[in-house]
């Protein structure tokens, strides 16, 4: 299910597309867009049994949240508030991941961003 959306970067949609990249995401990303549906504040097209499928489908490999990220995330400086950030912050940190964001403030962290 790859949303070519307009506020993709041409950058990100080049990489999201090259079949020889690995792709990851974090059950974090599930367990936010979850949260935000439930108080009402993200209505999406499809399901999120759909999205999963999606990512299965496209080889996305979907990350759990193990011991390192937490012990990453008990001494991650506060530039980020957000906790689901910087969950995914301290993924891309213990697996020395390209993370793939706009956010401004996740670039303030040493792990390499692409927009």
């Amino acid at each position: 299910m790859q949303d070519n959306h307009p506020s993709l970067s041409s950058n990100s949609i080049k990489i999201l597309a090259d079949a020889n990249q690995s792709l990851y995401v974090s059950i974090v990303s599930f367990w936010e867009i979850t949260i935000k549906q439930s108080l009402g504040k993200l209505n999406l097209s499809y399901s999120l049994q759909e999205l999963y499928e999606a990512c299965v489908k496209s080889d996305i490999e979907i990350l759990p949240i193990l011991m390192s990220e937490l012990n990453i995330l008990k001494d991650l400086s506060f530039i980020h508030r957000d906790p689901f950030d910087r969950l995914i912050i301290s993924t891309a940190l213990s697996y020395d991941f390209i993370l793939i964001s706009k956010d401004e403030h996740i670039k303030k962290y040493p792990l390499d961003v692409i927009w």
